[in-house]
């Protein structure tokens, strides 16, 4: 079970081989110091960093990242050594921000080497700083411990080192930001624009990926969220890029169907990793008093443009409040079970339980609980009043993807000539401050398909509902992302299937349907199912086998290369079991060369199929058309609200919008 230390809280090291993480949100210097007995650093060859990189049994990275994986051997250690203390610094002169302050909280995570999460600190309540002793490692009679420090410096890295024993610490900071310096000056130019020819291309070879594959683009987070009802235990390892997030990358599937190159050296590297910096975000505005935390600014993350600045603003803030509110409910948790402890040893004394004594030592208890619990509760309300600063600013810079309906920003969209990186498909909240909502975003194109779950147990709110409102609910929610799909593609890029076996949903598909966008009529009946099926069947078979042969001008001329998305309601109602292994079939292989799933249904009424459709359920994000606190993610395993974005009641936008994607297909002959 991980622990979640709070500043000051210490605990017992399992193991001697560890890797230590850290994620920043922003690129920072990662080092150590060992100490021994006392402390005390003995000199420069006691001191891991850019510049020297390795030690015995230790070894950190060579540059400032916003992610660091530092390798720690105890047993390994020199001779003396009882202590491992874990540096940070932002460095100096890089255009990045100057204090702690100005950035998310450092996430530090001690794992064991097959990244199971031993301990986990996150450094709140930092300033003016612009150095920081995150937390050390030390032995206590034989046994290594980990203890979360969070001392921070204003004075920089010079100040902390001095802090440490070193001696002329100015002369050895100077040395260590004059490596960083050097290790961003190996940076690689940034990327080229993008093109639509780029674009059809991409579509023709079923890449998932939107964006050059040379340099990379800035990480990306890992998949922020997932079902604990089909994906098992939500805990993972604490991967953090963004985020936003950011925030979770697939390669091009392409190139990973067509195998290796024959033409030249293999390429190993990871498609995802960063080997050039994007250019620094803009300067945060400064403060409003002094002491006081800087004004925050729409598009303050690193990226290659403002929209991937906002996308990865998102995801810092989604990471920012999950570890604010870990912290705060660690604090309450240590609180309680300090308050627990106390009782007991006063119950355990005779002395006690004669008199007034017991009453005035649980009396005592209950006031330290109390006091832990408010401050930590302080520390919370502080935290949350910063983003939701933040999400203020953010919210009204959004561009359309990355909008709710009611923004006004959707009634001035025009359809792009190039796919945005996400699209915002709801609102996560928790239950400390449920006014303060963060964009979940997926990115684009599509990698897995969604089940709108219409079943009346999906969730408290459903149970309460009528059956019929609840489906037309659903189907209605399945219409609104099918539009906000088609809204931000490309003109005839992006083509809508829909499976309406007993042509239940002709209501909520109206708007599709009067505004022409869609690929064909719904296809009803057993016949009109088959016939979809086989066509999207179809597709991916000829553009995996394109794929493959690296042939991709042999497709036939009919064949539409874009993304396609399947619209299934009241699923399992009009499937055989030929239809239900096609379902799979597409769900399993068509991400990969751009068909994807948007099923509505209740699981309770597809679970008569048995194991047959798990894999179907597990493969596909699960939402629902009301407020449901379903969704885990994987940093610290809370249980966030999901919110379904909502139409103003009374508003047009829906239809406006589907009237711009068909306008521009006529203007596009398409």
């Amino acid at each position: 079970m991980t622990a979640e230390l709070v500043r000051g809280q210490n605990h017992t090291l399992p193991q001697t081989r560890l890797e230590i993480r850290v994620s920043a949100g922003t690129p920072v210097v990662a080092g150590a110091t060992l100490g021994d007995e006392r402390g005390t650093v003995r000199g420069v060859e006691w001191i891991a960093h850019p510049g020297s990189p390795q030690l015995p049994g230790l070894e950190v990275s060579q540059q400032a990242a916003a992610d660091h994986r530092l390798a720690v051997d105890l047993e390994a250690l020199p001779a003396g050594a009882h202590r491992v203390t874990v540096l940070l610094a932002l460095p100096v002169g890089a255009g990045g921000p100057v204090r702690f302050g100005a950035v998310p909280a450092p996430f530090v995570a001690v794992t064991g080497l097959d990244g199971t999460e031993i301990a986990t600190f996150t450094l709140t309540d930092l300033d003016a700083e612009s150095a920081v002793s995150a937390l050390e490692l030390y032995r206590r009679q034989d046994a290594w411990k980990v203890r979360a420090v969070g001392q921070g410096y204003a004075g920089g890295l010079a100040e902390m080192l001095a802090d440490q024993g070193v001696t002329d610490p100015a002369a050895l900071a100077g040395s260590i930001q004059e490596a960083v310096t050097r290790g961003l000056a190996r940076s690689v130019a940034p990327p080229p624009p993008r093109t639509p020819e780029a674009d059809r291309v991409r579509h023709a070879t079923g890449s998932a990926d939107h964006r050059p594959a040379a340099p990379p683009p800035a990480p990306e987070p890992p998949e922020p969220l997932a079902d604990p009802a089909t994906t098992g235990p939500a805990h993972t390892t604490q991967p953090h890029t963004a985020q936003p997030h950011t925030a979770p990358g697939p390669a091009a599937a392409g190139a990973s169907a067509a195998g290796p190159s024959t033409g030249g050296p293999i390429n190993y590297a990871h498609p995802r990793r960063q080997h050039a910096a994007p250019p620094s975000p803009p300067p945060a505005a400064p403060p409003a008093q002094p002491g006081q935390p800087a004004q925050p600014v729409a598009g303050d993350a690193t990226g290659w443009s403002m929209d991937e600045r906002l996308y990865n603003q998102i995801w810092g803030m989604f990471e920012d409040l999950a570890r604010a509110v870990a912290a705060y409910r660690s604090a309450v948790d240590f609180a309680e079970s300090r308050m627990d402890q106390e009782l007991d040893r006063a119950l355990s004394d005779p002395r006690n339980r004669i008199g007034g004594a017991g009453d005035r030592s649980r009396e005592a208890a209950r006031a330290k609980r109390d006091e832990l619990a408010s401050r930590a509760r302080e520390a919370l309300d502080r935290d949350l009043a910063q983003l939701a600063a933040e999400a203020a600013v953010v919210e009204p810079a959004l561009p359309a993807a990355y909008a709710g309906w009611g923004n006004p920003v959707w009634h001035a969209h025009r359809i792009p000539m190039e796919i945005p990186m996400a699209l915002r498909i709801g609102d996560l909240h928790l239950p400390e401050r449920t006014e303060l909502r963060i964009p979940l975003l997926v990115r684009l194109p599509l990698e897995r398909g969604m089940w709108v779950d219409s079943g009346r147990t999906a969730s408290e709110a459903a149970a309460l509902m009528d059956t019929d409102r609840l489906r037309r609910l659903a189907m209605e929610t399945a219409v609104a992302h099918a539009a906000r799909l088609l809204a931000v593609y490309p003109p005839g890029e992006f083509a809508v299937h829909v499976i309406d076996p007993a042509g239940s949903a002709a209501g909520p598909l109206a708007p599709l349907v009067e505004a022409g966008v869609l690929a064909g009529p719904p296809a009803a009946g057993p016949g009109g199912v088959a016939s979809v099926l086989a066509h999207l069947t179809r597709r991916v078979d000829l553009v995996q086998m394109a794929v493959r042969a690296r042939a991709a001008d042999s497709l036939p001329p009919d064949l539409d290369t874009g993304e396609q998305l399947l619209v299934v309601n009241d699923f399992p109602h009009g499937f055989d079991d030929r239809a239900v292994t096609q379902l799979r079939y597409l769900a399993d292989e068509g991400p990969a060369v751009g068909v994807h799933l948007l099923m509505v249904a209740d699981r309770e009424e597809a679970s008569a199929y048995g194991p047959v459709l798990d894999p179907l359920w597990r493969s596909l994000l699960r939402i629902t058309p009301v407020a449901d606190s379903h969704l885990a993610d994987p940093w610290v395993g809370h249980a966030w609200t999901y919110e379904p974005l909502t139409i103003p009641p009374g508003s047009r936008v829906l239809e406006q919008v589907l009237a711009a994607v068909a306008a521009a297909r006529r203007a596009a002959g398409r």
